[in-house]
């Protein structure tokens, strides 16, 4: 039995709304712009959440919009820019699952296909509605014959398609989770990179707040090593916004508190501290999952260096405490988790790393004691691993050892660079 994979538009693999987004276009200079780019948002939400039926929504959306076939030129050049960022990355995906990967949506095929068709899915696999137009190019209303148009259109559609497979729906509306109660899809995963609807997340049987997510936990081949949404960055302290934005934009799990709560210390990835805030030993030393903190300021007297080097937690700060450090020390930080870069560490060897991942990088932090690199050679040589590049860098007693390879290896490999003596920290990059 195949696995096949039916995937929303809207606010799923594109961050926006089509229709939204087409309005603003039309309507572009007209004097109740705002008036009625509001209905048709208000059209859209009620749809999304279940509180009107989906042809009754279409039909007042497309009677607003004032469009054209130029306005859809537009539309399609803005919609290729709005991809939503973990589809974008997992285009890898599209390609190798051509046949098996579909879009299903209540929009429309003349603006989807071209958005859709460079990832690699195939036209035929695209279901949606179409549009009518006047002699003028004008759009005057929609294939009314046409399943996605209707309320329940996509469990209309499934039902007649008689898909033999188990079938995976990803979506953000109410329409996607009706797949789910028909019974004719194995599991729903509510979207929730760009919205949210609680309407939607309450009857899922899984809240994916990006295709990585949903690319993680079915065990699928993905862009990225670990979805960063399950990463927690813990922002504590009095920390500007900019510093929160700038984490929050790269897909973290964001928190931010006024103190280190216990009940964050053994889950926290990150951690960006406010000048006034101060981490003790005890919390530090249990917190085995932190993979860095970032200092708005000079991180003596406030967070125990040593215990840090220790653990292999990187640490970024700025003695000089200059106003850059509310972006400065968030980038640093980011720069860490998705490629390995400690440049400018107060606690580790400053290695700046080519951005360009060929294969898997390996991070291997250990004590920097003689032999170490010789181990590790000595497992990549015995599983046959075809090393792309290697770095080494030490500083007093910490060392860092990258290593890029080929993507094609035994997980048992992993396994056997984890248990190298005076190991301390070994994380998988790829993307």
């Amino acid at each position: 039995m195949k696995n096949y994979y039916i995937i929303d538009f809207d606010s799923t693999f594109t961050q926006v709304e089509a229709l939204d987004e087409l309005a603003r276009i039309s309507l572009d200079g007209h004097p109740d712009q705002e008036k009625i780019y509001n209905e048709i948002e208000h059209y859209t939400n009620l749809a999304m959440e279940g509180k009107i039926s989906f042809r009754e929504s279409l039909a007042g959306r497309v009677s607003l919009l004032q469009a054209n076939k130029t306005h859809l030129n537009k539309l399609i050049t803005h919609l290729k820019k709005r991809v939503s960022k973990s589809f974008d990355r997992n285009r890898e995906f599209f390609k190798q699952n051509a046949d098996t990967a579909w879009i299903v949506s209540g929009g429309f095929k003349e603006f989807i296909t071209p958005v859709v068709s460079p990832y690699g899915i195939k036209k035929e696999n695209i279901y949606a509605n179409t549009f009518k137009f006047d002699e003028e190019g004008n759009i005057i209303g929609y294939d009314e014959t046409n399943p996605l148009s209707d309320e329940g259109g996509k469990v209309k559609l499934l039902k007649e398609l008689k898909i033999e497979g188990t079938i995976y729906g990803i979506g953000d509306g109410y329409s996607d989770f009706q797949l789910k109660e028909s019974g004719l899809i194995e599991k729903f995963f509510a979207y929730t990179e760009n919205i949210s609807r609680q309407s939607v997340t309450d009857k899922a049987d899984h809240v994916t707040p990006s295709f990585d997510e949903f690319l993680y936990v079915n065990d699928l081949p993905r862009a990225i090593s670990y979805p960063k949404n399950r990463i927690l960055c813990l922002i504590v302290g009095q920390v500007p916004e900019i510093s929160a934005h700038i984490l929050k934009r790269d897909g973290l799990s964001i928190r931010v508190k006024e103190t280190l709560e216990e009940k964050y210390v053994k889950d926290v990835g990150l951690l960006l501290l406010g000048p006034d805030v101060a981490i003790s030993d005890d919390q530090l030393s249990r917190a085995d999952k932190l993979k860095t903190i970032g200092f708005l300021g000079d991180i003596k007297g406030h967070v125990n260096k040593n215990i840090c080097s220790e653990k292999g937690i990187v640490v970024f700060d700025d003695k000089k405490n200059k106003i850059r450090n509310a972006e400065y020390i968030p980038r640093r930080m980011a720069e860490f988790i998705n490629n390995g870069d400690t440049d400018q560490s107060r606690n580790f060897p400053n290695l700046i790393l080519p951005k360009k991942i060929k294969g898997h990088r390996l991070l291997h932090i250990h004590k920097n004691v003689p032999g170490i690199m010789a181990q590790l050679n000595n497992v990549y040589a015995e599983n046959n691993i075809n090393i792309i590049s290697q770095f080494l860098m030490t500083r007093g007693d910490i060392g860092y050892a990258v290593t890029d390879i080929e993507a094609d290896y035994n997980r048992g490999l992993l396994k056997q660079l984890k248990q190298i003596d005076q190991t301390i920290k070994f994380r998988i990059l790829y993307k």
